[in-house]
């Protein structure tokens, strides 16, 4: 693992090896190459604390309490002795302020310990207090001789990022924070500003010096939230000045077919729309038309809530390519979900005469042949399929505009070969999520590409009620799911795992399967996991999509975006196990009918505190989006993406669930200096372009500036 220097630097000062530095040497230098990634002194200046300890406040020993996280307390050290045997064997202190008695006990590092412990000698002891038998003690506390230096406390120490072996050999994070002091000592004439003047006094910035020594080795709490405001800052800025400056690049460099043609469009309008496009609709339509008629490359993603109506701004979409004599295509992750978009999209494009074809794994040689010599000589307009798309046998006359659904199933590669599908010029591109993304992941994640939201459901939609219900309720719930199975509905049960697990009290997906097929013993079930077959998994969803089957009994594997209008109920089972955002998701298979849709969340009764806040969320909306921003307060952006973005969520000290304001601040900093100068000619943005260019092209991870 290695971390590119991010400090402009014109000197090579920041490439020093770490041994070199007063405190390391040759063998720490091996642990922290190995260990951490730390390799020179730009590694070790970076290697940023990920929170502080107050140690400006003494406690005394009788004022205790366990809802303190740690109390630093200074006293007399009286006498010590081993208890125990074996791995049970551990030294116990006696300390004392005057108002009490403390015990320290240690499990490791004795023999140290035994040697160096003075008696009756006044240190200053920190650790987080526990209460047992009268007594208050502290595990492993930090211990240190009172000097004239820390006698009146007054600092912060900074808590870093460590593994077991550093522990085990010494190198914790005050042994870490000794070397950077000495580093920040030596280092302060070779730190650059980064920022251009005007930002820094614009938002009334400490300087990158300060900013690097406050955030180690604060001098105050309000020196430590200026240090981390100005670091959070210009990594933000740096994030969002690649990600704009990607974007402009595109709009110039990459020509797009131009639509101005709009015949099949108002024919479909005025003819044979069977209901009336929302508000939100209409505005993203809007926004794509006006992409369409630039002469550069449509990159825009669509986001929008489950059942919001992506699929018919996506027709729409491929309308506008008719229209122009250009041709469109729809890549889906699976064939269930190819099947349904061209069932759903056929009903269309007959109204209209628009020649539509489908294309999966299974399409027989035959069809497939047909459908080749069609997409080659223009015949066929819309094709819809799944990864079969990309291969190089399909080619196209002129393909002018492909939608991708659920992009975040697809590969950048997978995406790109779509790409090359028209050899003469880049086809506009429109990508489809149903998972809302809150605003300021969205700017860190694609804040290259436009965004279009489709932030309201079709007139009609009948909101889902969602409901809490304990582990003690179950028989209720089921009574109430043979009422709406007796009404023709349909039902989904879904379990958090497979098999069951000695570690975890959950019902596990067979033992609830044997539970359903007992409670229902004249109702066709179906069930899936992740460990079938894919063919056994088609062949379920597909049992279940035609009505064979009343009750999907499944884990999570249940198709995203799978429409099965007569679905009306979805039971989570241990919903305490699941995210928000995955909550959101499966309560998202249904109420995609005109009935009366229901959500029923089954937990046990000791749930936490942040169980709670997630069922009682679910139970109050079903904005995505609201739902999203809540999901980001709790899990963080990771989670919620499902995957690491290329490095894009790796910030070293921001965070995009609490860090919205700074992102804005510094999203619009660098639009407007993109805009004004694109090439960073004007003497005040000489500091960005210097540190640009002085980021190394080997070791050059925008991850690290972002």
């Amino acid at each position: 693992m290695t971390f590119e220097t991010n400090l402009p630097v014109r000197t090579h000062f920041f490439d020093t090896k770490i041994e070199f530095l007063k405190g390391v040497g040759p063998q720490k230098a091996a642990l922290l190459n190995q260990e951490l990634g730390i390799f020179t002194f730009g590694d070790l200046i970076q290697h940023y604390p990920f929170r502080h300890e107050d140690r400006t406040v003494f406690h005394r020993i009788n004022g205790l309490n366990e809802q303190l996280a740690a109390a630093q307390i200074k006293g007399r050290l009286r006498e010590w002795s081993t208890v125990g045997e074996g791995g049970k064997k551990r030294l116990v202190a006696y300390f004392t302020d005057g108002t009490g008695i403390l015990e320290l006990v240690w499990f490791q590092g004795i023999a140290w310990f035994e040697k160096n412990l003075r008696a009756n000698t006044e240190y200053i002891v920190y650790g987080k207090p526990v209460a047992f038998g009268g007594r208050w003690s502290i595990t492993h506390p930090e211990i240190d001789l009172i000097t004239a230096e820390n006698e009146s406390g007054g600092y912060w120490q900074p808590v870093y990022p460590l593994t077991e072996k550093l522990r085990k050999k010494f190198l914790d994070s005050r042994a870490l924070s000794r070397m950077i002091r000495n580093l920040l000592e030596i280092s302060r004439s070779h730190i650059r500003e980064t920022l251009p003047a005007n930002l820094v006094q614009k938002y009334r910035l400490v300087s990158k010096a300060d900013a690097l020594w406050n955030f180690h080795l604060p001098q105050s709490h309000q020196w430590l939230h200026q240090a981390q405001r100005r670091l959070k800052f210009e990594e933000l800025f740096y994030n969002q000045f690649r990600l704009i400056k990607n974007k402009l690049l595109h709009k110039t460099e990459y020509p797009g077919l131009i639509f101005n043609h709009t015949d099949l469009v108002k024919e479909f309008y005025a003819n044979h729309l069977p209901f009336t496009l929302t508000n939100a609709q209409i505005r993203v339509l809007h926004e794509i038309h006006e992409d369409l008629k630039t002469g550069k490359q449509m990159n825009r993603l669509l986001q929008g809530d489950v059942g919001s109506g992506k699929t018919i701004v996506a027709f729409i979409t491929m309308l506008f390519a008719l229209s122009n004599d250009a041709q469109a295509c729809l890549m889906a992750p699976t064939e269930i979900l190819t099947d349904q978009h061209f069932q759903g999209l056929r009903k269309f494009a007959d109204l209209l005469g628009v020649n539509i074809g489908k294309l999966t794994g299974s399409t027989k040689k035959k069809e497939r042949e047909i459908i080749h010599k069609q997409l080659l000589d223009g015949s066929m307009q819309i094709i819809v399929g799944t990864h079969a798309l990309i291969e190089d046998i399909v080619q196209f006359r002129n393909l002018g505009l492909c939608v991708i659904d659920e992009q975040h199933r697809f590969g950048v590669a997978q995406r790109a070969k779509l790409w090359a599908k028209n050899s003469r010029i880049n086809p506009h591109m429109l990508v489809m999520t149903a998972t809302p993304i809150p605003r300021t992941l969205a700017m860190t994640l694609y804040g290259d590409l436009d965004i279009s939201a489709i932030n309201e459901l079709p007139a009609g939609r009948k909101p889902i009620k969602t409901v809490h219900r304990y582990d003690a309720h179950r028989s209720s719930v089921f009574g109430f799911l043979k009422e709406e199975i007796a009404k023709g509905r349909q039902v989904y049960m879904v379990y958090p795992l497979i098999e069951e697990s000695e570690k975890m009290d959950l019902k596990d997906l067979m033992d609830g399967y044997e539970s359903v097929s007992r409670s229902f013993p004249d109702v066709p079930l179906s069930i899936l996991h992740g460990k079938m077959k894919s063919q056994d998994k088609d062949y379920e969803m597909g049992r279940f999509v035609r009505g064979e089957t009343k009750i999907m009994v499944a884990t999570t594997v249940i198709e995203v975006g799978v429409n099965v209008p007569n679905a009306s109920v979805m039971v989570i089972e241990n919903a305490e196990r699941f995210g928000l955002s995955q909550l959101h998701q499966l309560r998202g298979r249904v109420g995609r009918g005109a009935e009366q849709s229901y959500c029923v969340l089954i937990t046990d009764y000791k749930i936490s505190k942040e169980t709670k806040l997630r069922i009682e969320t679910m139970c109050r909306t079903n904005d995505g989006f609201e739902i999203a921003e809540v999901d980001l307060q709790l899990r963080g952006p990771g989670d919620i993406t499902g995957t690491q973005q290329s490095g894009l969520m790796d910030l070293l000290v921001s965070n995009l669930a609490q860090d919205g304001e700074i992102l804005k601040a510094a999203r619009i900093s660098a639009e407007e200096i993109l805009t004004a100068d694109p090439d960073l000619l004007q003497p005040v943005n000489h500091p960005i372009r210097i540190h640009l260019e002085n980021l190394r092209k080997e070791e050059t991870n925008w991850s690290r500036i972002s």
